[in-house]
């Protein structure tokens, strides 16, 4: 483990500044077979599973200590299917703070990000950030970095695109690594928070529209099982 981990796992475990759990929603973007849910899933159980239901978005519920307060985390999986624009919107405007994943071995999953990033930033501005002036905290996320011999997207790519629209990056694998995924969802967070300090108006309304009813939500404190569930048949 790198010295830039160490510390970011003492910045988790230090004592709360906040008493109260605080309540985050990410929504992770990308096309679909990027690894959305492997990333989600290894964030919450540290574990890795390489196979799932593409078809299926879930919420995952997820409390954890993270930069020193308890945060209830609800994670947006989406399938990244295909989809009609109202039902994309109502998911984007749900979003505190996002993750855009793309496939170092799939070049167009990687040309996608630059279109996600401008939907969000429009949603948002054309009144999804709950009054906000800020756009939402977006992080643009690499994965499959241990497949090195199917690579299509070199890395200088990936920083050059996140320079161009000014986000953060992580290039990880979620296959062989709990800390790299970690850090990404820490950068989100940090954002987000940020953002919840500065603004706390643009925070507190918690609406859900039907269509974010109808999603299944899983807690992590349910069990490692709830998970297999998403394994496809």
């Amino acid at each position: 483990m790198s010295s830039a981990q160490r510390g970011l796992q003492r910045g988790l475990r230090r004592t709360g500044s906040s008493s109260s759990p605080r309540s985050v929603r990410i929504v992770i973007l990308g096309q679909a077979a990027v690894g959305k849910t492997a990333v989600a899933v290894r964030f919450i159980t540290k574990r890795f599973i390489g196979e799932y239901d593409p078809t299926l978005e879930t919420i995952y519920r997820h409390e954890m200590m993270m930069g020193g307060d308890v945060v209830n985390f609800e994670i947006l999986d989406t399938a990244g299917q295909e989809e009609n624009a109202l039902l994309m919107e109502e998911k984007i405007r749900w979003g505190d703070g996002f993750l855009i994943v793309y496939s170092v071995t799939d070049r167009c999953s990687f040309d996608e990000v630059m279109r996600l990033c401008f939907l969000v930033n429009h949603i948002h501005s054309a009144g999804g950030r709950r009054g906000g002036t800020e756009p939402p905290p977006v992080v643009i996320v690499a994965n499959k970095k241990d497949l090195e011999f199917d690579r299509m997207v070199s890395r200088e790519e990936g920083e050059g695109l996140s320079r161009g629209l000014k986000l953060p990056f992580h290039e990880i694998s979620a296959r062989d690594s709990w800390e790299e995924t970690l850090a990404a969802f820490h950068s989100v967070y940090t954002n987000v928070a940020q953002q919840l300090e500065a603004a706390p108006a643009c925070f507190r309304r918690r609406t859900v529209s039907r269509l974010m009813e109808k999603i299944p939500r899983i807690h992590s404190g349910s069990g490692f099982g709830s998970f297999r569930d998403l394994l496809p048949d």
